[in-house]
């Protein structure tokens, strides 16, 4: 590896170690040890569609995730008090799932958190370098793809 892919995987691990740390000292912060990371993504995803609230199945497509393993996670947000659990009002046997006031205050810290992290890391950038990010990012992105698609495909044999 050259100095340059060096100092990248190094600034990578970095920020990818220290993003997950501070994420993990926010959720300690707001949530007095409730929530943990996946479940707070679980909350990013029933925020996604905005108060209308989300199916199990749209959260589960959405975070390429299974059926049970978002109903597990969804059956916990309630009982901690993150979540509220709904029928639809079209369909009588689908579960919508959407934010409690707790919940919602949650996801705005972290969503808070997120808009800082972004808005710090383009600051003073030119627009051709956050093109160049972005399509860095975007083949970062890619690499990460291809690698869990190939897993997936080992499990399966």
């Amino acid at each position: 590896m050259d100095e340059f892919g060096k100092a990248l995987n190094d600034l990578l691990v970095n920020t990818f170690n220290s993003i997950l740390r501070l994420e993990e000292e926010m959720l300690h912060r707001i949530s007095a040890d409730k929530l943990s990371i996946n479940e707070m993504h679980m909350l990013e995803a029933v925020h996604r569609q905005g108060g209308e609230g989300r199916s199990i199945t749209d959260l589960a497509r959405d975070l390429s995730i299974t059926l049970p393993s978002v109903t597990a996670s969804i059956n916990k947000l309630a009982r901690k008090g993150f979540v509220i659990k709904g029928r639809s009002e079209q369909d009588g046997r689908m579960v919508i799932v959407r934010l409690s006031e707790e919940g919602r205050r949650a996801e705005a810290v972290h969503r808070f958190f997120h808009r800082q992290m972004v808005n710090r890391s383009i600051e003073g950038l030119t627009p051709v370098q956050k093109d160049a990010l972005l399509s860095g990012l975007h083949n970062l992105l890619a690499f990460f793809r291809s690698q869990e698609e190939a897993l997936a495909q080992e499990k399966k044999h």
